[in-house]
Formats: C-alpha cells, structure tokens, sequence
C-alpha cells in the first residue's frame, strides 16, 4: 500500500509501486486533468506539483512519491468558485486553443510564480521550456503569465499614444 496526498487529501493505493503517478492518477483516482502526451517526460503535458515542485508524471514512479503532496491542475484552484490567478489570466489572455497542453502550461507556470513573483521574460522561457504547445499560443501565455504576477508588459501601441500625448 502506497500512502501520497493528493490536491489535500490523503490517499491510500493498492498499485504497483513502478506505476507511474500520471496513470494513478488519471486511471485511479479518476483525475483526468493531467494529460498523456509523449510518455518520455518531453512535452510537459503531465506535468504536476510534488511538495511545489513541477514535475514529469509519465516517468515518475508512485513509489518516488509516496509521502508527498501532490497537486494537480483540479487542485491549483484555491476553490471551485474561484479560479488561480493564472487560469483567470489564461481566460483572459484566451491562451487555450486545442487545450491538450493547457493543464501541464499552467501547473508549470503556477511553479515559477510560487518561486518568482516577478519573472522575467528569460525566467519564463527557462520555467516553460519542457512544455511544448502545439498550437504556438507561446506568446499568449508569456503574456498570461506576466498578468497573473502583475508584471508590466510593454505595449508598443500605448508607448506611441502616450508619447503623442505627452509630447503634443
């Protein structure tokens, strides 16, 4: 029996230790947020919280977790009624178009604001660079990212009006 906590709750499972977390949870717990999307920990699709931590779930065995807590993106909310501030941004930002990434881009963001409250655009790119977004939405959700930290964003649009207005 393997004990993990999972999204605050505390689980206790009869599987194979080498059973790697996504399939637990996805195929276990009934916790499908958490995408299958490459199986080589390449794509980022899986990707969950250990104790704060992003990490790969298709490669990471239950045993590896066992005493953790684990969060996954039906656990990233504070409650149901109300969203992350970076779901809330990634709304906003209309980031999601296919969607299949969506899941392991926002628990991978949600690791670097917990760490960087103020991440730069290289802070990003390194934050994201293992998750892949077939749709090419990387501008969007840079963009979504910096509005979830309350990270100013230059608008070349804004900077020309505001220069006119300030300039006559």
């Amino acid at each position: 029996m393997t004990a993990i906590t999972v999204n605050g709750i505390e689980r206790k499972l009869q599987v194979d230790p080498a059973t790697p977390l996504l399939w637990v949870l996805r195929e276990q717990l009934e916790l499908t947020g958490t995408k299958f999307g490459c199986g080589m920990a390449q794509c980022g699709a899986c990707t969950v919280h250990v104790n704060g931590a992003a990490i790969r779930s298709c490669v990471t065995p239950l045993a590896a977790v066992a005493g953790q807590q684990i969060t996954t993106i039906e656990g990233l909310a504070p409650s149901a009624d109300k969203p992350h501030p970076l779901q809330k941004a990634w709304i906003d930002e209309q980031v999601p178009q296919c969607g299949y990434c969506q899941s392991g881009q926002l628990m991978s963001a949600a690791a670097l604001l917990a760490t960087n409250a103020s991440p730069s655009d290289g802070d990003i790119n390194d934050a994201m660079s293992g998750n892949i977004c077939r749709c090419g939405m990387y501008g969007r959700i840079r963009k979504a990212i910096k509005s979830a930290a309350g990270v100013q964003q230059f608008d070349p649009a804004l900077a020309a009006l505001a220069k006119e207005i300030n300039h006559g």
